[in-house]
């Protein structure tokens, strides 16, 4: 199936998905073989704006594995032409000359969507703004819950953490709709709650819901926790015991035996060491995915050429 951009989760229909799966588990044979020169042609460019470590290290790896050549910035809002007043737009059109597919992550909502508007290369969204989205995050996070659990379909699901303006869980969120009897459980402090664009989108799809304040009402019934951070300064009470949001080995004995603990990482104090451990700690595989998933997108665009 041909798409020209990656902007938000909302644009990948099921059979999209699922292509893009069968491509991942071909991405997966590759790397085990060392890789391929077939895109040894192709340029990327990562243009980051805001910092992201793993994100860019991820799209870049992507790239060399699959033979091509990467243009990067990390900081681009302090070392490109913006700290003199171009426009994201005039960037994006001159980027495009210089390479195939552009990985952008933005400071401003809607970023991507802006660079999409002008581009004459693929545009990859890899975060936009504080409260947009983050696909290719969500579409590994998808991946790896497919992976570990075998279905997609049927699924309680918890999310947890700064939800308003958590650009992967609301991503997260908008491809979990797609699937059969899902049940999504917002789990966060009321004023860091989910936002109402996405319990709309719950309710025009049919999807059940809950939104609750703690994890305790629901770590026995859950097949994945979606763990994220809280920013303590973010609260109107910075009194509040943020720890009963926390995945501890207390929490992990009551969780099911066959469920999985996800985090987007960097963590911080939301996880315990001690859990890392546990084989229901899936974080560390979420995050090796992202390197296949990528990898299956990169090819996906540039495939449609």
């Amino acid at each position: 199936m041909k798409i020209e951009h990656v902007i938000q989760s909302q644009q990948f229909t099921v059979p999209l998905i699922w292509e893009l799966f069968n491509r991942t588990k071909q991405m997966e044979r590759i790397v085990r073989k060392g890789g391929t020169k077939d895109y040894e042609r192709y340029i990327m460019a990562t243009l980051f704006y805001a910092p992201s470590t793993r994100t860019r290290f991820s799209f870049e790896s992507a790239m060399y594995r699959l033979g091509g050549k990467v243009l990067s910035t990390e900081q681009a809002q302090e070392f490109s032409s913006e700290i003199k007043g171009e426009r994201l737009e005039d960037t994006i059109r001159i980027i495009g000359n210089y390479c195939d597919l552009i990985v952008l992550r933005h400071h401003e909502e809607g970023g991507a969507a802006r660079a999409a508007s002008v581009s004459k290369v693929p545009i990859i969204n890899a975060g936009d703004g504080s409260g947009g989205q983050h696909p290719t995050q969500a579409l590994l996070d998808l991946y790896t819950i497919y992976n570990e659990l075998g279905t997609l379909d049927g699924l309680k699901v918890a999310l947890v953490g700064a939800l308003d303006k958590g650009r992967t869980a609301r991503s997260l969120a908008y491809l979990l709709s797609k699937f059969e009897r899902t049940k999504l459980f917002f789990i966060a402090p009321p004023e860091l709650q989910i936002k109402k664009d996405i319990l709309e989108h719950l309710d025009e799809k049919g999807v059940s819901y809950e939104l609750l304040d703690s994890v305790e009402k629901v770590i026995s019934e859950v097949d994945v926790i979606y763990q994220t951070r809280i920013d303590k300064e973010r609260l109107h009470n910075e009194n509040v015991d943020l720890s009963i949001y926390n995945i501890t080995p207390n929490v992990l004995r009551r969780m099911k035996n066959n469920s999985i603990i996800m985090h987007p990482l960097p963590r911080s104090v939301e996880i315990s060491r001690e859990v890392d451990t546990d084989p229901r700690a899936a974080y560390f595989r979420q995050a090796e995915n992202g390197l296949y998933v990528r990898m299956a997108l990169i090819t996906l665009l540039l495939d449609n050429e």
